[in-house]
């Protein structure tokens, strides 16, 4: 990917994450279980968070200026797991994978890209964008660890 300008980094971004809502959103109106539905519709609400942060960035460079950069803990849960498609019905841990899945793979995406990237300002908004799917995929992982062991007791 070759990007020429900021505002194309961050409409690109804004597309992924609006794709994000649109996946949730539309697997949450696929189940039938509330719960899972309930965590779609959740997921799908995060994402839209998202898409307004990058949003508001975007008509505020000012913004990405005073990004405050900080350690994002990495579990590294969804690292060890393989990659699985959405199936009706499937389990609420197969879910959260899918979900964390997700997110490493932006994470990696953003982290890639910054590493190819020459325009200091463009390495600065694929970080702040590495960060941000980074909390999210931080979210998910304790998500799912906390389920695991809710399922012990």
């Amino acid at each position: 990917m070759n990007f020429k300008s900021i505002d194309e980094i961050l409409n690109f971004a804004i597309d992924r994450e609006k794709e994000a809502v649109e996946f949730y959103t539309e697997l949450s109106k696929k189940e039938s279980f509330a719960a899972v539905k309930e965590t779609f519709q959740n997921f799908a609400k995060e994402e839209q968070k998202h898409v307004n942060l990058i949003s508001d960035i975007a008509g505020n460079k000012e913004m990405i200026d005073n990004y405050e950069f900080r350690k994002v803990a990495d579990l590294k849960i969804s690292d060890y797991m393989v990659d699985k498609d959405y199936e009706e019905g499937m389990p609420m841990q197969d879910l959260l994978r899918l979900a964390m899945k997700r997110e490493e793979h932006s994470v990696k995406l953003y982290k890639e890209l910054a590493e190819h990237a020459d325009d200091a300002e463009f390495i600065r908004i694929f970080n702040l964008l590495a960060q941000e799917e980074a909390e999210h995929k931080l979210a998910l992982e304790t998500m799912y660890d906390d389920y695991l062991a809710d399922q012990d007791n």
